[in-house]
């Protein structure tokens, strides 16, 4: 059996079967890359935070802390951001309390200069009004707003298309020479200039021409971060699966908090306070870094996890791939303040710095924005490449159709 066919007829039904799911990732994705900015656009009452002539610095992040458990009295307000870009709202989450279960976490927005809290939202809702668009379609992205159904169906979609990269990078490869001969190909020509028109699109050749000029041709001019998008979104969406691939290849990864054991009952309390947890994140971090050799940046997020009563302290630092949030933590017992683990996400696990780099790849987290414009692109042409092979599909699809009405015997035909 020739290998060519069967990888052909894999690509196309692999394709097919992706399509619609990666038009929808394609498609969101090209906007989240601008998340931020079109969050802030959209919702400017509640993401952006000016000085104000009375207020020129803004509030300790433990004193911002206390006007929203002020505000949410019989909420848990575990979520606490240590700082936010210039003119940005500070944004806290807060979750039910023990006595209000079954209502879902909810974003804060607060003044950081005055302490005054702008409002709040349920990221994702499919409410009205410009605030919810942005989180709705981040939603669509991760999960086609199906929550974990729809996580799964994109994971399953994402790990088909991982596979199909490969497919469709070898089938734009030239037929090995002895056939192009047979077939009145271009022999004597090297590998490298047979491979060439795979490249090219032939603009003025007619309308298939066209469309499968783009499909092959685009999806080799960003190969390699269609290949980076769709890895990621497996780690992303069906890390067991993700997880178990870079195990079998060598890869080391690092525990993480979600590793540690739950208790038999949550506590709401943490024994130490917060300006403790806080003063003792910064001593645990400033130990890890001297010993690991980096340095802190900036501190970013103290975070307490009632189930596990364990604080977690996070900061941007050195060995951080993405630019807009820190990643590098330290967890400790929230009662005694001991260092439970440490998570760094370069330099220290093979896999998890792969991760690292891919997630920041994915999220356009890094360099600013020409990264968040090529990651546009990329979405758009994922749209693109989706749209024309189902194009490809149909057009080959019905010149078979005809052929066999044309051979059907008279007496069948209509």
């Amino acid at each position: 059996m020739r290998l060519r066919p069967v990888i052909a007829r894999l690509h196309r039904w692999i394709g097919l079967v992706t399509a619609g799911f990666l038009l929808v990732a394609g498609l969101t994705g090209a906007l989240l890359a601008w998340y931020d900015e079109l969050d802030a656009l959209l919702a400017p009452g509640l993401l952006t935070a000016h000085p104000s002539p009375g207020a020129t610095q803004p509030l300790d992040a433990l004193a911002l802390r206390a006007r929203v458990a002020q505000a949410y009295p019989h909420r848990q307000v575990n979520h606490v951001p240590l700082s936010q870009p210039p003119g940005r709202s500070a944004v806290f989450f807060v979750a039910p309390g023990p006595d209000d279960t079954g209502k879902p976490v909810a974003q804060v927005l607060v003044q950081p200069y005055t302490g005054q809290v702008l409002g709040d939202r349920v990221l994702g809702q499919a409410k009205r009004g410009a605030q919810y668009v942005m989180p709705f379609i981040y939603r669509l992205h991760h999960s086609l707003a199906l929550g974990l159904a729809g996580t799964l169906m994109l994971g399953a979609a994402a790990l088909l298309w991982t596979v199909d990269c490969f497919f469709g990078l070898w089938l734009t490869l030239p037929a090995a020479s002895g056939s192009q001969r047979r077939t009145g190909g271009t022999a004597g020509k090297s590998w490298p200039r047979r491979w060439m028109p795979a490249w090219w699109v032939r603009w003025h050749g007619g309308s298939y021409k066209l469309t499968f000029d783009l499909h092959r041709s685009g999806g080799l001019w960003i190969w390699a971060m269609l290949f980076v998008l769709a890895w990621s979104s497996v780690a992303f969406n069906l890390a067991p699966v993700y997880d178990a691939v870079m195990a079998r290849g060598g890869l080391s990864f690092q525990a993480t908090a979600r590793s540690l054991p739950t208790l038999a009952v949550p506590q709401d309390q943490p024994g130490l306070s917060w300006q403790q947890a806080r003063e003792t994140g910064r001593r645990l971090m400033e130990q890890h870094a001297s010993s690991e050799g980096f340095s802190v940046q900036r501190e970013d997020l103290l975070y307490y996890d009632p189930r596990r009563a364990l604080f977690s302290y996070y900061v941007r630092s050195s060995l951080d791939v993405r630019e807009r949030v820190g990643r590098t933590v330290v967890a400790f017992d929230a009662n005694t303040g001991e260092l439970r683990l440490a998570w760094l996400p370069t330099g220290a696990a093979s896999g998890d710095t792969i991760t690292s780099w891919l997630a920041g790849l994915h999220m356009a987290a890094r360099w600013g924005w020409p990264l968040q414009a090529f990651v546009t692109l990329a979405g758009l042409m994922v749209a693109m490449l989706s749209v024309t092979g189902v194009l490809i599909w149909r057009r080959k699809r019905v010149p078979r159709g005809r052929a066999k009405a044309d051979l059907a015997p008279a007496t069948m035909r209509p």
